[in-house]
């Protein structure tokens, strides 16, 4: 009795793989190679001996009828006409079978109001003659008109000088020896095209089977990776293939770079919400007087730490979708729009390329700016400078430059101040973690920023650096 099979099983062909969806393909690799290669050969194959076939064929008719050719152009030397007008041989033609009654090989003369005129190999039979048409050429045809011989006929059309009659000269021949040269040259033809299909139908396997062994090589790697551990395929592959693992070796070092990534996110974050909960659980175990104070405090710290590292988590996230594009100038006057309704009495002036476009994504280059913009307005004395691409000879780099009228930072604090909570002026609000996110962001994209001092405003000059998108 026949074993159901079960959906799902381990058996059953359309069973769905672990993420619950069926696994889907396209078809087999070598299936299509091999049928592709099939196919061309049967294709050239039966061309090629459907052509030589009838190469050979018609070599071999010609020779055949190129010794009939022979025998009647000496007919026709030979003939001649007698005192009785009827026609004679001045010499026997020289094949014997002539003279062998039934022998396979014939010839006749034939006039209108003359006997025929026949070789004895004929005995008591006469070939028929087309009297209807006059051929100035030879002319062959094929005839079955003797039972159980098929013949080969050749003739020719002559007016013999000393005689008005118009003779007709035959020469046929059993077409027995012909038609078994044909049978055998058609026959090793097939043998030979069927070795020679069956050879190259193996060898097209073969090559399939050592064609695609680099892919069964990178089946085996992947493979291993998943089950040893191994991060990486070392193993040299052809020119066609090398391309694919490289590309896989790079999408294996982008998501080690997350993990790590996240890993890291993880514990920067683990570590820096540890303080805050000791110093709440150790105020919340001693009563302390000013819990609530306590609490409201290292809340507002681990906010701040949480917002830190979910802006780092956001940027990581989109950045890993794919190739991320954003125009800076339209970036810039979106956040200038904003800014200005919070600092009326500042003066922002933009300048630069309208057109150049970075590698990020546009929510992350907002926030980049936004955070910049804002700062230059808080801390500077009222002038806020943008220039978009101010270095437009570099050609994979775009800068832009923010600038203020400030006090500037001092060069010894320019490190500390991209440090998590660092703030020079403490006197305003803030969280401290503008610069840190800003820093941390751009180094996401491949990116940087680096603190100077402005030539023009003489406050702080911040030039943020970052890949330009090509295209």
């Amino acid at each position: 009795m026949a074993e159901a099979v079960v959906p799902g099983a381990a058996g059953d062909p359309a069973a769905p793989e672990g993420n619950g969806r069926p696994r889907a393909h396209t078809g087999s690799l070598s299936r299509r190679m091999i049928l592709i290669a099939a196919g061309w050969i049967t294709l050239l194959l039966l061309g090629g001996g459907i052509a030589l076939d009838r190469t050979l064929t018609g070599l071999v008719t010609r020779s055949f009828d190129d010794q009939m050719g022979y025998m009647l152009t000496a007919m026709v030397g030979s003939a001649e006409i007698g005192p009785d007008g009827e026609v004679f041989f001045n010499r026997p033609l020289g094949d014997q079978r002539f003279l062998e009654p039934n022998s396979g090989l014939y010839w006749q003369i034939s006039g209108t109001g003359h006997d025929d005129f026949a070789s004895r190999s004929l005995w008591d039979r006469t070939l028929k003659v087309h009297t209807d048409h006059f051929d100035t050429v030879p002319h062959v045809y094929n005839s079955d008109q003797f039972d159980a011989e098929p013949l080969r006929v050749m003739e020719r059309s002559i007016i013999l000088p000393g005689s008005d009659t118009k003779w007709w000269f035959v020469v046929a021949a059993g077409r027995k020896d012909l038609d078994g040269q044909v049978q055998r040259i058609r026959l090793i033809l097939l043998w030979s095209f069927v070795v020679l299909g069956l050879g190259l139908f193996l060898m097209a396997g073969l090559q399939t089977w050592y064609g695609l062994g680099p892919l069964r090589r990178v089946r085996r790697a992947i493979q291993k990776m998943r089950t040893t551990g191994a991060n990486r395929m070392t193993d040299p592959l052809p020119l066609e293939v090398q391309p694919l693992v490289n590309e896989l070796n790079g999408l294996l070092d982008h998501i080690e770079r997350q993990a790590e990534e996240a890993r890291t996110h993880a514990g920067n974050l683990a570590h820096a919400l540890k303080t805050p909960l000791t110093v709440v659980m150790n105020a919340a175990t001693a009563k302390a007087p000013d819990l609530a104070d306590t609490v409201i405090r290292e809340a507002a710290v681990m906010r701040r730490q949480a917002d830190h590292h979910l802006a780092r988590a956001r940027a990581v996230g989109r950045r890993a979708v794919g190739l991320s594009r954003a125009t800076v100038w339209d970036s810039v006057e979106a956040v200038l729009r904003a800014v200005t309704r919070l600092y009326d009495s500042a003066r922002f002036d933009l300048d630069g390329n309208r057109e150049v476009a970075v590698q990020i994504e546009r929510q992350d280059l907002d926030e980049i700016l936004g955070n910049l913009i804002e700062n230059a307005a808080k801390y500077g004395g009222g002038s806020v400078f943008v220039t978009v691409d101010a270095l437009p000879t570099e050609p994979q780099w775009c800068e832009i430059w923010i600038e203020d009228d400030g006090m500037g930072i001092p060069e010894a604090e320019r490190s500390r101040i991209f440090d998590r909570g660092a703030r020079l002026d403490t006197g305003k609000p803030g969280t401290g973690l503008g610069l840190a996110i800003v820093r941390d962001v751009a180094e996401i994209y491949g990116g940087a920023v680096e603190l100077g001092e402005s030539e023009d405003l003489g406050g702080l000059l911040v030039r943020v650096r970052l890949p330009r998108a090509v295209g």
